[in-house]
């Protein structure tokens, strides 16, 4: 299997054919019906989890201000760098030009890093709310939880403006994306690795054992005035956004400790990794995009409800509109036939 890793790093001194692997057809392909049904049920999954909390006033609260700006991390990807990825597969080769590869680049990474930066707000929020009930109200206020939400995205652009002056966001032919290149530079990868994973993942799990740690203690508590205000709603809610962070922890690690492990030892860890092993932590992570709204289907009985709402809704209106569309064409019809009989009439009562 031929490799040209000459990153995609200027317009003007890179070619389609620099970009190029040679590889059986059939894993372009699996990679690309991947691909599309990675976008079609992030785009269709995060519309939903974004329609369902604007309709239903149960979930128009604080907290979930934090899930609809997950769900708008995970479209960006969808929107723009996913289907520029396809277009690299179709072709085997980037060929569309050294600003879309940037740009690719970046929207990659702000949704990356918006995501665990939107978790690791997720899971602060729940920790005031069920920890620091009485100061909860007070900290996150309406007001409060969309400056919180602005600062999440504000730290996002600010964490990816480093990439321009490193150098890192390259063309990968293994991977057909313009991403962040792990072996650029290694303490600027460690630094990412770090600050972008490890540091929000310690923060969250934190947060988290001390949630379990309060649930599991209330349960054991007899008398009910020393209980937490717990209820089965608060759990469930607790537990759904638990399952979103494990689950983009998983889908994240092996990319991010191969970059680790790259980044300490490039010129022996790189050679040592798999190509397969590679693209199957790229995909993986990509793959993340997709499940939170899936999460929130199976384990949230207000999403569930307002998704089965919203469906409904658009298979009635479809529906209606195809009906009336259908009645137009028979009154057209049956007017159109309705025109010669009266001409007859006429002439033969004349």
């Amino acid at each position: 299997m031929l490799i040209n890793e000459s990153g995609l790093t200027d317009g003007s001194t890179r070619t389609h054919q620099d970009t190029t692997l040679i590889r059986p057809t059939w894993i372009a392909t699996l990679l690309g019906c991947f691909l599309i049904i990675t976008i079609v049920v992030d785009i269709l999954g995060n519309l939903l989890v974004i329609i369902s909390v604007c309709r239903n006033k149960k979930l128009r609260n604080a907290g979930n201000v934090f899930v609809v700006s997950l769900a708008v991390a995970d479209l960006v990807v969808a929107i723009y760098p996913y289907p520029l990825v396809l277009t690299s597969i179709i072709h085997n080769g980037w060929s569309l030009g050294f600003i879309h590869c940037q740009v690719s680049g970046f929207l990659m990474g702000l949704s990356v890093i918006g995501s665990i930066f939107n978790i690791t707000g997720i899971a602060l929020n729940r920790y005031c709310y069920i920890c620091h009930s009485l100061r909860y109200d007070r900290l996150y206020s309406n007001g409060n939880s969309v400056c919180f939400v602005l600062l999440i995205w504000l730290l996002t652009v600010v964490a990816l403006v480093p990439n321009f002056f490193v150098g890192s966001l390259q063309y990968d032919p293994r991977v057909y994306s313009c991403t962040f290149a792990q072996s650029a530079n290694s303490a600027y990868t460690i630094a990412v690795v770090f600050f972008h994973f490890i540091l929000p993942i310690m923060i969250v799990t934190y947060c988290y054992l001390r949630i379990w740690i309060l649930v599991i203690q209330s349960r054991r508590r007899v008398k009910p005035e020393f209980r937490p205000r717990l209820t089965p709603h608060d759990v469930r809610n607790f537990v759904t956004m638990f399952v979103v962070f494990v689950l983009f922890a998983v889908c994240w690690a092996p990319l991010n400790l191969i970059g680790l492990a790259v980044a300490v030892n490039p010129a022996t860890v790189l050679p040592m990794v798999p190509e397969w092993l590679f693209v199957f932590s790229y995909f993986t992570a990509y793959f993340n995009s997709c499940l939170n709204a899936i999460v929130y289907g199976l384990l949230n009985q207000n999403f569930r409800r307002e998704y089965k709402r919203i469906v409904v809704s658009l298979c009635t209106a479809t529906m209606f509109l195809t009906d009336s569309s259908n009645d137009g064409g028979r009154g057209s019809e049956v007017r159109g036939r309705a025109v010669p009989f009266n001409i007859q009439q006429q002439s033969s009562e004349g």
